[in-house]
Parts: C-alpha cells; sequence; structure tokens
C-alpha cells in the first residue's frame, strides 16, 4: 500500500475548494459537476448523473488515478 503525505492531500483538497469557490469563500462539499462529466466523457468514471453520493472509477480511471496519486501525494516521490 501506497504510503501518502496528509499535508499535500490537504493542500490540494483546499486549493480545489477554492479555484471552485463562489461569494468569497462559499465552496460545495459535492465535486464539481463539470469536472465530473468531463471525467466520465474521458472514460475515467462511470456515468456521474444519478442520485448515489458517490461515483465508481472505471479500470482506466483506477490506474490514471493512481499514477497520479503517487506523483503527487506519495512520500515516496516527494524525497526523490
Amino acid at each position: 500500500m501506497m504510503e501518502y503525505d496528509d499535508k499535500l492531500i490537504e493542500d490540494t483538497v483546499l486549493a480545489l475548494l477554492v479555484t471552485f469557490s463562489f461569494n468569497r469563500g462559499n465552496s460545495w462539499k459535492g465535486y464539481d459537476f463539470e469536472v465530473m462529466n468531463r471525467l466520465h466523457e474521458l472514460g475515467f468514471i462511470q456515468d456521474p448523473v444519478n442520485k448515489n453520493k458517490s461515483i465508481w472509477l472505471t479500470e482506466e480511471g483506477l490506474e490514471r488515478g493512481g499514477q497520479i496519486a503517487h506523483r503527487l501525494f506519495s512520500k515516496k516521490a516527494q524525497a526523490e
């Protein structure tokens, strides 16, 4: 199991919340639907338009997301 740097993850989530904020700091707790739709169109997640509060990653999404997470958040990659 990959060991992730919690500080990097927290910083990234905060940066995304700010990116999608409006009215000087109001931000949705859910995902930005335009981004989710684009990820679906790219084949990384199943159709996000439903009543579920979660999404399913495709095999391609799992692989690509894992590579990105390793590059951005793994303690090992940061040390290199």
